[in-house]
């Protein structure tokens, strides 16, 4: 075996030895920009995060946007199938070393995810004593946001508040309730969604995507074989400690912080 494959693949045996393994593929199952690295297979994806990057390209890639490899930076090696065709079939024969680049061993021109601004949020200071770091993200095609209780923050694609209050409401679940569930859990995503409505009402911040929040709602309680008038009942009391929790915790005073658990994506797809 290639040396440079049996060291991007031994990199993936020690994550695992040493319990990490979770928590990369967790966020690399969510990549969270419109990248070339967001096309990579899983294993790929593990490989770059496990280096301690969310973006890495060749040589080239980086040259097409302005931005060029540091003298002396050492590339990671991803992995790429060799396949052979014999015959009819297309056979897979090993795989190829690619040398990428971590966007941290680059210089040049800012990339279009780090220009991104976020307005004032409502509630913003609720996050930030919390601990919470807020971070703006271009939309990819799979959500508009996501919090990530291993990284302890929130990133959002959208300047709309109710995201931001959907993110949070996760994050105020997890405080009150311990580790949430990996995925998108239904419980928890009308949790979430009709705690982010409540707190829209309650700041004054009429939702553009009111609609959109109710047939997100119905989505999940008919994965549940319930109505969305029931799935929502059943969460009421969740809710109003949850909404207590952020609307009333004491200035200064950091609510308990559980285990971290895996990556919690809001998912606002397009005609949803």
């Amino acid at each position: 075996m290639n040396d440079r494959i049996k060291s991007a693949l031994q990199s993936i045996l020690e994550k695992f030895r040493s319990g990490e393994i979770p928590e990369v593929i967790a966020i690399s199952s969510f990549p969270p920009f419109n990248i070339p690295s967001a096309k990579w297979s899983l294993l790929n994806r593990v490989i770059m995060l496990s280096t301690g990057t969310k973006d890495a390209r060749g040589f080239n890639q980086w040259k097409e946007v302005n931005r060029f490899v540091k003298k002396g930076a050492k590339a990671i090696i991803i992995l790429a199938p060799r396949i052979k065709k014999e015959g009819e079939d297309e056979i897979l024969k090993g795989f190829l070393a690619v040398p990428v680049f971590r966007l941290e061993d680059t210089d040049g021109e800012p990339l279009e995810y780090q220009k991104l601004e976020l307005p004032e949020l409502p509630l913003k200071e609720v996050a930030e004593r919390w601990g919470i770091s807020i971070k703006a993200i271009p939309r990819n095609y799979k959500y508009y946001g996501y919090y990530s209780p291993d990284q302890n923050e929130i990133a959002l694609a959208t300047e709309d508040e109710s995201v931001f209050f959907h993110e949070l409401s996760h994050a105020g679940h997890e405080r009150l309730y311990g580790a949430l569930e990996a995925g998108q859990d239904p419980l928890q995503e009308i949790f979430a969604e009709l705690c982010a409505e409540t707190l829209c009402q309650i700041v004054g911040k009429t939702s553009k995507y009111l609609g959109n929040s109710y047939r997100y709602i119905e989505k999940y309680a008919q994965e549940l074989e319930v109505s969305p008038l029931i799935a929502c009942v059943k969460l009421m009391c969740e809710v109003e400690k949850v909404l207590g929790l952020i609307l009333s915790e004491p200035e200064g005073q950091e609510a308990p912080r559980p285990a971290a658990a895996a990556l919690i994506p809001a998912q606002y797809e397009e005609g949803l």
